[in-house]
């Protein structure tokens, strides 16, 4: 399987070394641990205290509540991170990268064609990834923060400033880029997690009992018969695996093997010691429910633990910040959203970059949470249907990739991957119960997105329709234009298109008005594929259709951003005499205005019209030289 390819890839220096292959493998495994579980591992600050809280209703915190709730925990760190993730969509990577995108192009492929259903799930998936992202700053940073008010009530009204503080600065340095920062990620988090790991071990040495609730009778039990408590219970449980997606987001980064290590070796039994060692303290002190994270450590220890918990959250935000830049990336490149600016903050590493109007939006949408909200346990009640519904698309896509691109029976997959649905789907419905209790906000957040996708998607079809019912087959206006030729004009004249089989727009009023042509004419097409990266020797395909006509298309992933000068220094080399100070390129800027006779209702029109004319330019999104660039306006409707 792929997997395996981008694996040795990864892992295996060019000399063969082994030595050095296992130097890689435990580098890139402690790196894992830096980037990839900075989110789940930040989750004990929150997830324990919120489930038993829902799970003892407005009553004392009672021990089978206790056992319930870490029964539920354990179970759901085993079925949902460990073997869905871990184990098996791990497995379904895309060229080396993962991400719900990515599945969703693996489904496209799967199946032959971008069928209705899987886009919806694509789509779906990645605006909710959307809405917990607003979310993982505010509740992480806060929940660390908050945690001075253990120490005494005199820091209460600070904490609210100083998350402000935090997320300002935390987003302030994205376009500096991460890769200064990330040197520290792994050293802080493997700290952050042997510390739990050890505070929950002292709890359980002393009160061994806490163990049973490995026995997963004690989580059916609770849900049985607790009713609708139970219901909500499970909602919250599910707090505990919020960040399990980026297990899936980061394989490119790191590969399987040291993901999967590093959860299984280190990163599960740290969570699950310092979960556990939590319940042990709460069955022997019930009053310690109102923070069983900060209360399991001394109080010397507690002013240095707020400080590393504060930089563990701040390192699991801005993994999930990071984790934002490239799914928006990846929906651009597949048709989901409109160009945006993308720049890349490090030479080395190609997905290190920063996006100036998603860092922007993010920020306001983090900040706005936090004055909305104010606690993290209110924030919490928010975050769980988002993460849910992301993880529930992954595995209907990863049903479809197992079953049709992995050709596994229709009973084997059914067996495989149902139970694993269904549990999803259990959770979904546990979160919908938060609704009125702030998870509409990453709902709404998610829908405002679906509308958006959805939109850019309709407009561009309908546009393209609109556009090819006036276009002009390329290949009658090229045999008129050998019979009576024009003035011509030297140089190189590269008209862009995204249909080569129809003449671009821009030569045609170049014809029209100029009336002129160019010695060299060649008809550029940007294909995006969906593949994460397109190799080199792939990257260029030429078509000769005259002396004075070239037919160029050039082939990207979605990972990638495109760039037409390197990409023509490919082709150079290929054959194509290309000389860029000899060579205009010309773009057609489409003013776009709405139809009444539009597919679309008036106000998707003008949508579609506010997203087109805030996208990047194209000069600009394609990296082409600012000083050899002719653009040529003309108005169209949708």
């Amino acid at each position: 399987m792929a997997p395996l390819n981008s694996d040795t890839q990864a892992l295996t220096p060019p000399n063969g070394d082994i030595a050095e292959t296992r130097k890689r493998f435990w580098a890139l495994t402690f790196g894992s641990i830096g980037v990839v579980y900075g989110d789940i591992g930040t989750s004990p600050l929150y997830a324990m205290r919120e489930a038993i809280l829902a799970a003892s209703g407005e009553g004392m915190v009672a021990p089978e509540a206790v056992y319930g709730v870490l029964s539920l925990i354990f179970w759901s760190l085993i079925v949902v991170v460990t073997l869905k993730y871990v184990l098996i969509l791990l497995r379904a990577d895309n060229h080396g990268e993962g991400g719900t995108l990515a599945l969703t192009a693996l489904a496209f492929r799967a199946l032959g064609r971008r069928t209705p259903l899987v886009l919806a799930l694509g789509i779906v998936g990645a605006s909710m990834f959307y809405g917990s992202t607003l979310i993982t700053p505010a509740l992480s940073v806060l929940s660390a923060v908050e945690g001075l008010n253990v120490a005494t009530a005199a820091f209460g009204p600070y904490v609210l400033p100083l998350t402000v503080v935090i997320l300002f600065l935390l987003f302030s340095v994205q376009s500096h880029g991460t890769a200064w920062v990330s040197a520290f990620f792994a050293p802080v988090t493997i700290l952050w997690f042997l510390v739990i790991a050890i505070a929950g071990a002292v709890e359980i040495a002393a009160n061994p009992d806490v163990l049973a609730a490995l026995d997963p009778s004690y989580g059916i039990d609770f849900l049985l018969t607790h009713g609708v408590i139970g219901l909500v219970t499970l909602g919250a449980v599910f707090l505990v695996v919020t960040g399990s997606e980026a297990l899936y987001n980061d394989l490119g980064h790191f590969g399987r093997r040291p993901i999967q290590t590093a959860w299984l070796v280190f990163v599960l039994p740290a969570l699950l010691l310092n979960y556990f060692g939590q319940g042990a303290l709460v069955l022997d002190r019930p009053e310690t429910i109102e923070n069983p994270f900060y209360l399991l450590y001394p109080d010397w220890a507690l002013y240095p633990m707020v400080a590393l918990a504060t930089a563990a959250t701040a390192i699991a935000s801005q993994a999930v910040i990071t984790g934002a830049y490239s799914i928006t990336r990846q929906a651009m490149q597949l048709g989901f959203l409109p160009r945006m600016e993308v720049r890349h903050t490090s030479e080395a590493l190609a997905g290190q970059i920063y996006m100036p109007r998603v860092n922007y939006l993010l920020l306001t949408g983090v900040l706005l949470l936090v004055f909305m909200f104010r606690s993290s346990s209110e924030l919490a009640a928010a975050y769980v249907l988002a993460v849910a519904t992301t993880v529930w698309t992954a595995g209907i896509l990863g049903f479809i990739v197992i079953w049709k691109l992995w050709n596994w029976r229709l009973w084997t997959t059914a067996a495989l991957m149902v139970p694993l649905i269904l549990a999803d789907s259990s959770f979904v419905i546990a979160s919908t119960l938060k609704l009125l209790e702030g998870a509409w906000l990453p709902v709404l957040v998610g829908a405002i997105l679906i509308v958006i996708m959805t939109t850019w998607r309709r407009g561009t079809r309908f546009l393209a329709l609109k556009t090819r019912r006036v276009e002009v087959p390329f290949a009658p206006l090229v045999k008129s234009l050998e019979q009576r030729p024009p003035y011509i004009a030297p140089g190189t004249a590269v008209f862009l298109t995204s249909d080569p089989e129809f003449a671009p727009t821009a030569l045609l009023h170049n014809l029209k008005h100029n009336k002129v042509l160019h010695e060299h004419n060649v008809i550029l097409t940007i294909v995006n594929e969906d593949i994460p990266r397109v190799t080199l020797k792939d990257r260029v395909q030429m078509e000769p259709i005259s002396d004075k006509f070239m037919r160029l298309i050039l082939h990207f992933g979605f990972m990638e951003r495109p760039n037409v000068p390197r990409a023509l220094a490919v082709a150079r080399k290929q054959g194509w005499h290309f000389d860029i100070m000899s060579t205009s390129f010309f773009l057609s800027r489409r003013s776009v205005r709405p139809d009444p006779r539009s597919g679309m209702p008036l106000w998707q029109d003008r949508l579609y019209i506010f997203l087109a004319h805030n996208a990047d330019d194209a000069s600009s999104y394609f990296q082409l030289p600012t000083d050899r660039v002719v653009e040529i306006g003309t108005q169209v409707t949708v």
